[in-house]
């Protein structure tokens, strides 16, 4: 469960919307000696909030920290010769083995993190497959903590403003909505959400995942 608190933590992490519903309702009660302007509401015409870049820059680093850690450990785990391993039992027709998640992973954070610096897509990233030359663990766990360095990049840019920004065909975010900080936040949400497919492919071989162990 400890993914779905962080990808939770990286959701609360994200500036306030005014579209977003529900927006600020968990905000504590004005204290009945607020002045008129702290109680005043936020117009239109007034300019939003400046990004808090340090702060940002900080928490994302707590968070692919995190992220890396329990990913890169749990790709350890699994043994060389199970990284073609995938499920047969159940509805698990083409699924992908445990080495192609990894790769697949590591390629999408490749991908999100150059849209984040304003780079062009790695080329032998593919289409979110990874390079076709990357096969053996050995191979992949490096391609995976160069994806992780790729985002720690990324993440050091928060607040520069001379560093371009472009969308990705792979993020739901269209190019006037794509920021820095939201494809950092959409890659590490998508990093967990393989993580715990990970987590399975362990347990199916009788590993316990190292960040579930006492």
């Amino acid at each position: 469960m400890k993914y779905l608190f962080a990808i939770f933590a990286l959701l609360l992490s994200l500036p306030c919307s005014k579209s977003a519903p529900g927006c600020g309702k968990l905000s504590p009660p004005q204290s009945a000696t607020a002045t008129p302007t702290a109680l005043a509401p936020h117009r239109a015409d007034q300019p939003a909030a400046a990004l808090d870049a340090q702060r940002e820059k900080h928490a994302q680093q707590v968070f692919l920290k995190s992220v890396q850690q329990q990913v890169v450990s749990a790709a350890e785990a699994m043994p060389a010769v199970k990284y073609g391993f995938a499920p047969t039992d159940g509805e698990f027709k083409g699924v992908r083995t445990f080495g192609q998640q990894v790769k697949h992973l590591a390629a999408t954070n490749h991908i999100l993190a150059a849209a984040a610096l304003g780079e062009e897509p790695p080329p032998d990233a593919g289409d979110e497959l990874g390079p076709e030359s990357v096969r053996t663990k050995s191979e992949i766990l490096d391609y995976l903590n160069q994806s992780f360095a790729h985002l720690a990049r990324a993440i050091n840019a928060v607040g520069d403003t001379s560093a371009p920004v472009k969308s990705s065909p792979i993020s739901p975010l269209k190019a006037s909505e794509a920021t820095r900080l939201a494809l950092i936040v959409e890659s590490l949400i998508h990093a967990f959400d393989h993580y715990g497919q990970m987590v399975e492919y362990l347990r199916m071989n009788g590993i316990v995942p190292p960040a579930s162990r006492p």
